[in-house]
């Protein structure tokens, strides 16, 4: 079946009948900064994300036909490379489109079935629009109603439909058949575990905060503790047989940096069997890191969202400075972009994080002020999870382009998608 991406319903290839529709806006192109909210299952994990394009110097009308052609453009060049595969595994993207946006080529640049267009009820109850949405659904396109509003009668619609958005007060008419449902927004954690409850997965943004869980400084977990405890050792430069001796404290640590460092990602040529040949093969900087990367998943009742959130943003903090910055500095960017969650991953008040893990000046100035020569990078990815329409301001200050981050953003998400202590290698 042909469809020509480029002409609506009713208007033929010379024209013959009139199409009062707005021409298409032309491409926003690098002048925008992609925006997303994470999805998370009822066990706060993460399975998806809804992204969203905020141009430069407008408004935020994120369906907007010229917003998801930059949007689509973007994802394409980075999340599905010349079209050869996916790089988000099994995750969905979301993306809030109008109907003149049904018709750019651009939806072709990713997976269908990874795709999940979501529409007004209007739009998508306009029978002119039936044939689009057809072949794009047998494509494999999803389609979520937005909107809180019911299900229409219309069982070829219906059909259509693979996602529905919910409110919190509807969560009793949820249905255990039909489109899955999907809680656009929630004020707190509560109405996140009443989501949960029914089933129903939720979209949560990066101006979503857990507050501390305990108020004494001093309760950091067994494991956090050795593990700060380690960090220390490393950076009063301490021989390698005392920090083997430390790690003999815990059989389950030494395991998973075996593990690591046995790893197809680290590459070494023969098999580590020994703390001490560990610890000499992998350096200090790069031990030092995989502790932190360590220390963000100890937290045994963390939520696996704040993991990937602090990981994500370690990894994407690295990634802006590189270029900038000398190379020697990418373990402190890594490290202050995580360590600005680590109140939210530990359940521990900030500053009595910073009395039990000694960082430098400049790692600190970052996470308490975003202050300091890593702060600012750290500001950018913040204002970037959050949506706060700073993005472009902050990044013109770190002279870097909407295309420089939008890049270290998306490989940040790729990176992060199975990034673990235990066999994740610092990336070159």
């Amino acid at each position: 079946m042909r469809f020509d991406f480029f002409r609506r319903p009713g208007v033929d290839g010379n024209g013959a009948q009139a199409d009062t529709t707005p021409a298409i806006a032309p491409a926003v192109g690098a002048d925008g900064h992609v925006a997303y909210a994470m999805l998370l299952d009822g066990k706060r994990r993460v399975v998806g994300y809804r992204m969203a394009w905020r141009a430069a110097g407008q408004g935020t009308d994120a369906g907007a036909a010229a917003g998801v052609k930059a949007l689509m453009d973007t994802l394409g060049l980075h999340l599905n490379p010349g079209g050869h595969g996916w790089l988000l595994g099994g995750q969905m993207v979301f993306v809030d489109v109008t109907v003149d946006a049904l018709f750019q080529s651009e939806l072709q640049s990713l997976p269908p079935r990874n795709v999940v267009l979501c529409m007004k009820a209007d739009e998508l109850m306009d029978a002119d629009m039936r044939s689009i949405l057809l072949f794009l659904r047998e494509q494999g396109f999803g389609f979520m109603l937005c909107g809180g509003v019911a299900l229409p009668d219309d069982d070829e619609l219906r059909a259509i439909v693979t996602h529905r958005e919910v409110l919190p007060s509807q969560l009793a008419d949820v249905s255990p058949t039909g489109p899955a449902p999907i809680a656009a927004r929630v004020a707190n954690w509560a109405e996140f575990e009443a989501c949960a409850a029914r089933g129903v997965q939720v979209f949560v943004d990066g101006a979503v905060r857990l507050p501390p869980a305990r108020d004494s400084a001093d309760a950091l977990q067994p494991e956090s503790q050795l593990i700060v405890h380690l960090m220390q050792m490393i950076l009063r430069n301490e021989d390698v047989r005392a920090i083997e001796g430390a790690l003999k404290h815990d059989a389950a640590l030494t395991y998973r940096l075996l593990r690591y460092i046995n790893s197809p990602s680290v590459g070494l040529a023969v098999e580590i069997h020994s703390l001490r040949h560990a610890v000499a093969m992998l350096g200090y900087s790069p031990l030092y890191r995989w502790l932190s990367l360590l220390l963000a998943t100890s937290n045994k009742v963390s939520s696996p969202f704040m993991m990937k959130k602090a990981i994500l943003r370690g990894r994407f903090v690295e990634l802006m400075g590189q270029g900038m910055l000398p190379p020697s500095e990418a373990d402190n960017l890594f490290v202050a972009g995580m360590f600005s969650l680590l109140d939210q991953l530990l359940g521990v008040p900030m500053e009595g994080v910073l009395r039990k893990v000694q960082l430098t000046e400049a790692v600190q100035q970052a996470i308490l002020s975003r202050s300091g020569v890593y702060g600012p990078f750290v500001a950018l990815a913040e204002s970037c999870e959050t949506d706060d329409g700073r993005a472009a301001r902050l990044s013109e200050a770190l002279f870097l382009s909407a295309a420089q981050v939008n890049a270290a953003q998306l490989s940040a998400l790729v990176w992060a998608l199975d990034a673990g202590p235990a066999v994740t290698a610092p990336p070159a």
